[in-house]
C-alpha cells in the first residue's frame, strides 16, 4: 500500500534532457505522459522545475539543480529514483515544499473547488488528498459523508474541522494525523469516521488548554492515541446502529465498542482514559445513550458527541486526571 505523499530526494545532477530520458520516457510508455511547465516558480532560483501529467490523471512534480533534485508524485516512481531518500513537506527545504504545495493546491482548486474553499483542511490533508491510493477515497469521504456528521451538510461538517485545524494545534503532527485518514484505495467509511474521532478529541483537549502528543508508542507494542501531560488516552468510535450487524441499539453499540478496547489496549494500559465518540449517532440515537449513560467496565471514561456548530456534550465515569471543563457540556 502506498503511504502519504512524500518527496524523493536525488543527490545527482539532472537536466531537462535527462528528465525526458529517465523520467518522462518510462511514464509515457506505461501511462502516456507529457511534460508541462509548472504553474508556480520555485522560490529558490537555482532550481528548474517541470510538471509531468499522465493520461490517467496522475501527476508528478520535479525540480532540479546540479547535485540535488526533488520528485513528488502520485504515480509510479521511475526506477532511477527508487533508492532515494524520502522527506515530508516539513522536512524538505521550505522553498521546495512551498512550491509543491502551491502546485497541488491549485490543482485541487480546479478539480474540487468545493474542497479548496476550506483552506486549512485542504492544506492539512494534502499528503493524502494527493496520495497515490487515497486521493479518491479521502475526497469522497469529505464530499459524501460530511466528514462523519449525520444529518449535516458537507459545508457544515468541513467547517467544523476547518476551525479545528485553523488553530494550528495539530500542525506539528500533520503527517501522523493526516495519514490516519487513509491512503487505501478502498472506501472504508467506518475507519475514516474513527480517524476523525481522534480529531474530535484533539479539539476537546485543545479547547481545555491541555498539551498533548498523538500516537504514542508503548513498550507493550501498542500505540495509544494521545499522551496528555503524561496521561494516556485511547479513542474509539461506535458505528451508528443502522450500519451494524450486531448491537443494533445505540446503547449496545457503545457497550460493545468500548468493551472491545477494554480487552485490547486497555488490558495492557488500564490507567488510560477511554474516550468514546458518538458523533456518528443521530439526535435520537444520542438521546438514548445520554438518557441511559451506559458504562463499559472501564474508568476513567468519557462518552461524547460533537456537533458541527462546535457544541460537544458528554458524560463520564471515574475521575479524569485532567480538567475538561470549558471544552465539554456535561450531561
Amino acid at each position: 500500500m502506498a503511504g502519504p505523499l512524500r518527496f524523493r530526494r536525488s543527490n545527482e545532477t539532472w537536466t531537462r534532457d535527462r528528465v525526458r530520458e529517465q523520467l518522462l520516457a518510462p511514464l509515457d510508455s506505461t501511462f502516456g505522459a507529457r511534460i508541462e511547465e509548472p504553474w508556480f516558480r520555485v522560490g529558490d532560483d537555482r532550481y528548474d522545475a517541470v510538471r509531468l501529467e499522465m493520461d490517467n490523471g496522475d501527476v508528478a512534480l520535479f525540480c532540479f539543480r546540479p547535485g540535488r533534485a526533488y520528485w513528488l508524485g502520485n504515480t509510479e516512481t521511475p526506477e532511477t529514483l527508487w533508492r532515494t531518500d524520502k522527506s515530508t513537506f516539513g522536512e524538505a527545504p521550505y522553498a521546495i515544499s512551498r512550491w509543491a504545495q502551491r502546485e497541488l493546491t491549485a490543482r485541487i482548486e480546479l478539480t474540487d473547488p468545493w474542497l479548496a474553499e476550506f483552506e486549512y483542511l485542504t492544506w492539512f490533508f494534502l499528503p493524502v488528498f494527493c496520495s497515490k491510493d487515497g486521493r479518491d477515497t479521502t475526497r469522497r469521504f469529505f464530499a459524501e459523508d460530511a466528514a462523519g456528521f449525520p444529518d449535516a451538510t458537507r459545508e457544515e461538517g468541513l467547517s467544523f474541522y476547518e476551525e479545528v485545524l485553523r488553530t494550528g494545534v495539530l500542525d506539528d503532527h500533520r503527517y501522523t494525523m493526516a495519514s490516519k485518514l487513509g491512503t487505501s484505495p478502498g472506501y472504508d467509511v467506518g475507519r475514516m469516521r474513527a480517524t476523525m474521532a481522534e480529531f474530535n478529541v484533539a479539539k476537546i483537549l485543545a479547547d481545555a488548554g491541555l498539551d498533548f502528543e498523538p500516537e504514542v508508542e508503548q513498550d507493550s507494542g501498542h500505540a495509544l492515541d494521545f499522551d496528555v501531560d503524561g496521561h494516556l488516552v485511547e479513542v474509539t468510535r461506535p458505528e451508528p446502529p443502522a450500519r451494524r450487524s450486531r448491537a443494533d441499539h445505540p446503547v449496545a453499540a457503545v457497550r460493545e465498542t468500548g468493551g472491545a478496547k477494554r480487552t485490547d489496549q486497555l488490558a495492557e494500559h488500564p490507567e488510560a482514559a477511554l474516550f468514546v465518540d458518538c458523533t456518528s449517532f443521530t439526535d435520537a440515537e444520542w438521546s438514548a445513550v445520554r438518557g441511559e449513560q451506559p458504562g463499559v467496565g472501564h474508568e476513567p471514561m468519557v462518552v461524547f458527541r460533537a456537533r458541527p456548530d462546535g457544541r460537544i456534550e458528554a458524560y463520564r465515569y471515574g475521575r479524569l486526571p485532567f480538567d475538561l471543563d470549558g471544552a465539554i457540556e456535561w450531561v
